[in-house]
């Protein structure tokens, strides 16, 4: 049996959040499509922030690092594969992950300032992302060795490093060989369509768990159909299949299995922001764990509805306190 220090290692870009509200209109100014994500120079992101109608927040955030955040409340032993800056924003991220109980030790550090991504809020909740990757970006293959992944039950690698293929492939290739099972989120629509080609081989060959949304899904499959369906099919190619859709729930097929989530009823959002991070924290947590699939759909259901209720992919301490003993 693997001799395991960590149930779970993310891999990703560590980003700090910059979340503010903004009118429909502001989006014009960004361009892209909205509630997606566009990578972007660092000298965008400052004129977008200097023309920001009600200012902004600031917390920790990026894919994988909103899932181990919240997977280490959950109590899973957690440690994180990225590069940060050498900046104050840098030294910002890996202190909060300390606190929050993950193990800094992996993080690498670049020779430039860290990363940010701009979420912007419109009235509907839903939110726009332009991202800066910083020192994230400068993470090369040969720097991702399988010692990285050393004593890890389980690698969750956030889909927007399929932006580098050769990054991606690396990443995979070190986290299998060290023995650890695999999940990738496919993270977004754009993502999706850039990396459609290599997409299928790399699902087939190194990932046990693919966790996607409807948009996500129908990208990848290329046509439109029922999230059930959706998740049936992605579910012959990978050991365990997720496909959500917001409000309507989620479904999970492992093998001949399929299984309904639903969403938790009466929930009004403020934010998406970190929304498939968290329900991703809570389905992984049960999984881990070896809970049955009604469980770990509902898991991952709750903190999905409890995050939305915020602004920002952090929760308040009463939250945790709030909820903790239904993980229990």
């Amino acid at each position: 049996m693997l001799n395991t220090t960590y149930d779970l290692v993310g891999v990703g870009s560590p980003i700090v959040d910059v979340l503010a509200r903004v009118p429909e209109a502001f989006l014009q100014q960004v361009g892209g499509e909205k509630g997606g994500m566009v990578l972007v120079d660092a000298a965008d992101i400052g004129q977008w922030m200097a023309e920001l109608p009600d200012g902004f927040a600031e917390a920790p955030g990026g894919s994988a690092g909103n899932t181990l955040f919240a997977a280490s409340r959950l109590g899973l032993r957690t440690t994180f594969v990225g590069k940060t800056g050498n900046d104050a924003g840098g030294e910002f991220y890996r202190r909060r992950f300390a606190e929050l109980g993950g193990d800094a030790k992996r993080f690498k550090i670049g020779n430039q300032a860290n990363g940010r991504c701009l979420s912007l809020i419109t009235p509907d909740s839903e939110r726009t992302m332009r991202t800066d990757l910083g020192a994230a970006a400068t993470l090369v293959p040969g720097e991702v060795t399988p010692a990285d992944f050393l004593g890890c039950r389980h690698a969750h690698i956030e889909g927007y490093l399929f932006f580098n293929e050769e990054l991606m492939r690396s990443v995979l290739e070190a986290a299998k060989s060290s023995g650890s099972t695999i999940s990738v989120d496919l993270a977004s629509f754009e993502v999706v369509g850039a990396a459609r080609a290599i997409l299928p081989g790399i699902l087939r060959e190194y990932v046990d768990v693919v966790l996607a949304n409807e948009e996500e899904a129908a990208a990848y499959l290329e046509k439109e159909a029922s999230p059930e369906a959706m998740a049936k099919e992605l579910g012959e190619i990978c050991q365990v299949a997720v496909v959500k859709a917001g409000a309507q729930g989620a479904w999970i097929v492992r093998g001949n299995e399929t299984v309904f989530a639903p969403a938790l009823p009466g929930i009004q959002p403020v934010d998406t922001t970190g929304a498939g991070d968290y329900w991703a924290a809570g389905f992984l947590s049960g999984w881990l764990k070896g809970r049955p699939l009604e469980a770990c759909g509902h898991w991952g259901s709750l903190l999905g509805a409890e995050i939305v209720q915020v602004i920002g992919a952090s929760l308040p301490e009463e939250t945790w306190e709030r909820i903790l003993p239904e993980f229990r």
